[in-house]
């Protein structure tokens, strides 16, 4: 197969960042781009460089709030989620006074504007809502970053992570979906079984996938008041439950059972897909809006994968992530 030409050339251009670059073990990620690898995962160039600034600069504040995620884990969801949860501040208003008082977010601006991710912040198409390193207000952020490239003051402070998985199957389902949207648009996709095996050899961007999870697993069973472990299966099966456990853990309980109901409504994929903020328009290079919103369905991966490729990813997760009491 002819390798895709590189239209995402790296925005990095300093010696110094060449050279770190130079140094590290390198990979053709799909036939696409070059991904390298930092702190035990992969990454793109520039993500690299945006994440060390992070570690070595950020100051973490006890009432900031970070969502992170593995790739395609439901992470737009949960950015939707989060912010309706945390515009829910006075929870003593009855759902009437909470639905006049409070414009949809949601219609103003996809989530991905709102709650920016960290490590790319070279690639937004728009100015930021607000400095990520001022430290000067609470911030509600997002990154795709293990939890070992965290910076030591998100750590050690009493600022709370929400991190978010899904089962691998459909995780590279809907991996496979995306890139192919970005790297081969109008052209065939690439081949299932290759994207399978770089899934399970966990030479990915931001992978190993299972690596990736239980870092954040294991920190979350030591405090759990510090990290909240969801599922995206279970958010899917029970969201008011989960939702609610969302907002206890934030600080910001609803009041009102039909405040719940809301959220839930506001936030499902059918209501995201069809707002016109989220049809058309880019908040990344590269990346449209609407391809943040495909199925979100639970199983989706039994619609591609093999027999064969379903047992390859089932024995990478029983060898990955069973040791540590983890099933996804």
């Amino acid at each position: 197969m002819s390798t895709i030409p590189n239209k995402f050339p790296s925005l990095i251009s300093d010696d110094h960042d060449d050279k770190l670059l130079n140094e590290l073990p390198k990979e053709r990620f799909w036939e696409a781009l070059d991904i390298f690898q930092w702190e035990g995962f992969w990454f793109d160039p520039n993500i690299i460089k945006s994440a060390i600034t992070f570690k070595s600069s950020f100051e973490a504040r006890d009432d900031d709030v970070l969502l992170a995620s593995t790739m395609k884990a439901g992470t737009t969801w949960l950015k939707a989620l989060t912010l309706c949860i945390m515009q829910n501040k006075n929870t003593h208003q009855t759902h009437d006074e909470y639905h006049h008082k409070h414009v949809d977010i949601l219609t103003t601006e996809n989530p991905h504007f709102h709650i920016p991710n960290i490590e790319t912040i070279t690639y937004s198409t728009k100015a930021p809502k607000f400095d990520i390193y001022d430290s000067s207000a609470p911030r509600l952020l997002q990154t795709h970053l293990p939890y070992a490239a965290l910076p030591d003051s998100i750590k050690n402070s009493a600022c709370k992570i929400v991190y978010i998985t899904r089962n691998p199957k459909d995780t590279l389902i809907s991996m496979w979906h995306f890139f192919n949207s970005i790297y081969k648009p109008h052209q065939d996709p690439i081949p299932l079984q290759k994207a399978v095996d770089c899934f399970c050899s966990g030479v990915h961007m931001y992978g190993p996938f299972f690596e990736h999870v239980v870092e954040y697993w294991q920190e979350s069973q030591k405090r759990p008041q510090k990290i909240l472990f969801i599922k995206y299966e279970e958010l899917k099966s029970d969201p008011k439950r989960h939702v609610s456990r969302i907002a206890e853990f934030l600080g910001r309980p609803f009041g009102h059972e039909k405040e719940v109901d809301e959220v839930v409504w506001r936030c499902s994929l059918e209501r995201l897909k069809n707002l016109e903020v989220n049809k058309s328009g880019s908040v990344l290079l590269y990346v449209t809006n609407s391809s943040y919103f495909r199925k979100g369905e639970v199983g989706d991966w039994k619609n591609y994968l093999t027999p064969e490729m379903e047992e390859q990813i089932n024995q990478t997760s029983r060898i990955k992530l069973e040791p540590f009491g983890l099933f996804l």
